[in-house]
């Protein structure tokens, strides 16, 4: 009889020791840190920025406003999370691209950016400055694998 105690009393414990694993490494896998959530900006350099939005307002429609133009769409299947992408053409002489020698530059819409930054710094990833603050976001910049400089914004939708 004993035997018989024990050894339910062990396949219990087993079976709520495996579920209680199972679930806290499927949380683990749900917690995973979201990194890029969509793309925030593209910014290209071009000779005339000015003349290059009033083409493009011309000749594609774009809503243009001294920034460039704001595309808003929802996130996911969340109707009410509104969202915006930018576009901006800046003077093929800025010095904001750089450390970069590119043509253009990419910001990418994150979630937690100060937890994300300490995560690119223990990868090794090249800050290239420091974190700014926004009524309209977070900021900073970033270099990719080739040098290319990017935009990280977690942005206050």
């Amino acid at each position: 009889m004993k035997k018989v105690i024990i050894l339910t009393l062990a396949l219990t414990t087993t079976f709520f020791l495996g579920f209680a694993f199972k679930t806290f490494t499927l949380n683990n896998k749900n917690n995973k840190m979201k990194k890029v959530t969509g793309v925030g900006g593209i910014f290209f350099k071009c000779k005339d920025p000015k003349k290059m939005t009033e083409w493009y307002a011309k000749h594609l429609g774009l809503d243009t406003n001294p920034y460039g133009a704001t595309f808003e769409w929802f996130e996911g299947g969340d109707s009410t999370k509104k969202a915006q992408t930018q576009w901006t053409p800046f003077a093929e002489n800025t010095k904001y691209f750089e450390p970069s020698t590119k043509e253009f530059m990419i910001n990418y819409r994150v979630e937690n950016l100060t937890a994300l930054v300490e995560e690119l710094k223990k990868d090794g990833v090249t800050i290239v400055d420091k974190m700014e603050t926004f009524d309209y976001g977070k900021f900073i910049h970033i270099l990719d694998g080739e040098g290319n400089k990017v935009q990280l914004w977690e942005p206050i939708d």
